[in-house]
């Protein structure tokens, strides 16, 4: 434990604990400050010369080793994000987006919206006595689950190989919003490390959605994204000039769930002989079973370097700061958007007019449309395949104990049918913000048409909740669930959609017994640990355990 301390201090890095600034107190801050009285000098040697003393130590050094022995765990470390030697990387300590490495700042009032619950900092929600309250911020049991990303001798042999390699580059262009482009990046470095390659930074498809013409610098940290990658990949910003004129190998339709033999077939060859390979459109193009270490650079990329340009970070912790200091918040990610109800096949329900707009629309663009387009609205909605409105949302949550003065932070775009469309959850939960309400004026004007960049901002406060919920499935919610599980398996509630819709539809179910269900089917979809070989096809970075987590407590033998 101090060797790994001695390490820490000689790298200068720092590790924080989120700390909720309404408990540092005028006074407690005085005693840090204010030095305590010395005592006589008599009195501070009497005991080194007590046998005792020395009796003491040696048994409290030799309990504590023991615990270590028997436990394979830190003592003092409650979790420690890369528990495993071979995989204690520099910046092992923080996790990508800086989450774990979040430290409260002073509470400020953003827009006038926060100013009244600020009165008591908080106190209001520490001093919640009612019981269904308190569960409601329970968090699950993390059955000793912790990250371990202890690849093998073979994949670090294989490194010193790749990293000396000058004769492959490979070129990607990622498209989508920002955590689709995300996912993109996180297969490109598991391609070029398939093909030994030199991955060139990702280039970033200008959005023809949103415009959005942000580059990978303006989203993420790229000198942090070079140096956690250092041993697995080499990552260069532009070609050198020796390839710079060269013809590349260009791919634009991969088929979906290549293996790693497919890429080298299909690409190793050629590339050898070209230099380099432009590879596009890589949404789910990798298969989602690799090898175990491969696996595991999964979960590096994502978790570990994959982190936000700090101008995000900055801002992402102040919003998170404003609304966390009052106490635990809910975050709420919505899908709630225009294009949402048309791609899915699914109606609004906020009216007759509304839901004629929308399935207008798709009879115009059939192509919209994402699967299955001989079900109809009725049988997507049975099917659990479409969003939950804010009236679902709503009934949902009071159903599984959410405290009517719960902080809600909202994430999402502009719902179809505006305010209207979140009235019932405005009226049942009157504290709800979304990243406009938290911050002051100006601070979002820089990245005023950057939909990747404050998408980037609602993940953070997001990913750094108390409790978690998606609306629907989709990219976001998919990453957060993966990031909160990788970090200690914080709350995150998976509606289950599908078995709770038919009592959603049943009005004569008195409410009681309807609470009761719905809090009965989702006993087991609040974050608790997963294994990912119980869901075939799923994505690592999703469901982290057995590839990117170990078990160290021998209290816990299986899930």
């Amino acid at each position: 434990m101090l060797k790994s301390k001695n390490k820490e201090s000689k790298n200068k890095k720092q590790c924080y604990i989120s700390v909720p600034s309404q408990i540092i107190t005028p006074s407690s801050l005085q005693s840090l400050l204010l030095s305590p009285k010395k005592a006589p000098k008599s009195s501070s040697f009497k005991i080194f010369k007590n046998p005792r003393f020395y009796f003491s130590l040696i048994f409290l050094f030799g309990f504590l080793g023991m615990l270590k022995m028997w436990y394979n765990i830190d003592p003092f470390v409650p979790f420690s994000p890369n528990p495993c030697s071979s995989a204690s990387h520099q910046e092992s300590s923080v996790l990508s987006n800086g989450v774990l490495g979040f430290q409260p700042q002073s509470a400020v009032v953003a827009n006038g919206v926060l100013k009244s619950e600020l009165k008591n900092g908080g106190l209001e929600a520490k001093m919640e006595k009612s019981e269904e309250k308190i569960e409601f911020w329970k968090q699950p049991d993390g059955l000793g689950y912790r990250p371990c990303l202890d690849f093998s001798r073979e994949y670090e042999k294989e490194s010193v190989g790749i990293m000396k390699d000058r004769s492959k580059y490979l070129v990607v262009v990622v498209s989508g919003g920002m955590n689709q482009q995300r996912n993109q990046i996180v297969d490109a470095v598991v391609i070029a490390r398939i093909l030994g390659a030199a991955l060139v930074v990702p280039i970033l498809q200008v959005n023809v959605i949103w415009g959005d013409e942000s580059e990978f610098s303006d989203i993420f940290d790229v000198e942090h994204f070079k140096s956690v990658l250092a041993n697995d990949v080499r990552i260069i910003s532009s070609l050198p000039s020796t390839h710079v004129m060269s013809r590349p190998v260009e791919e634009k339709h991969t088929p979906l769930h290549v293996s790693p033999q497919w890429i080298r077939a299909r690409y190793l060859r050629r590339m050898r002989r070209e230099g380099v390979l432009l590879l596009r459109g890589l949404d789910s193009r990798l298969s989602k079973d690799l090898p175990s270490d491969l696996q595991k650079l999964r979960c590096k990329v994502a978790f570990h370097a994959l982190k936000f340009a700090p101008p995000i970070l900055d801002l992402g912790n102040k919003l998170t700061e404003r609304i966390q200091s009052k106490g635990p918040y809910l975050a709420l990610h919505l899908r709630m958007e225009k294009d949402v109800w048309v791609r899915t096949g699914c109606l609004p329900g906020l009216s007759q007019e509304y839901d004629e707009v929308i399935s207008n629309e798709r009879k115009l663009r059939p192509e919209l449309l994402t699967s299955r387009s001989n079900m109809t609205y009725h049988d997507r909605k049975l099917a659990g395949l479409c969003p939950l409105n804010a009236l679902d949302v709503t009934r949902l949550l009071k159903a599984l104990g959410a405290p009517k003065n719960v902080r809600i932070f909202w994430a999402g775009g502009t719902p179809f049918g505006g305010k209207e469309a979140l009235l019932p959850l405005t009226k049942e939960f009157p504290h709800f913000y979304n990243k406009n309400d938290l911050a002051l004026p100006g601070e979002l004007e820089p990245f005023a048409n950057k939909a990747s960049i404050l998408a980037a901002i609602d993940y953070m406060v997001s990913e750094n909740s108390d409790v978690f919920m998606p609306s629907h499935g989709g990219n976001m919610g998919h990453a957060i669930q993966g990031h909160r599980a990788y970090a200690g398996h914080k709350k995150t509630i998976i509606p289950n959609k599908r078995q709770m819709v038919p009592y959603f539809l049943n009005s004569s179910l008195p409410e009681a017994e309807f609470n009761r269900i719905i809090m009965d089917l989702h006993r087991d979809s609040l974050g608790q640990p997963e294994l990912r070989t119980s869901k075939a096809g799923r994505d690592v970075t999703k469901y982290p355990i057995p590839e990117c987590m170990r078990n160290d407590s021998s209290r816990y033998t299986s899930l």
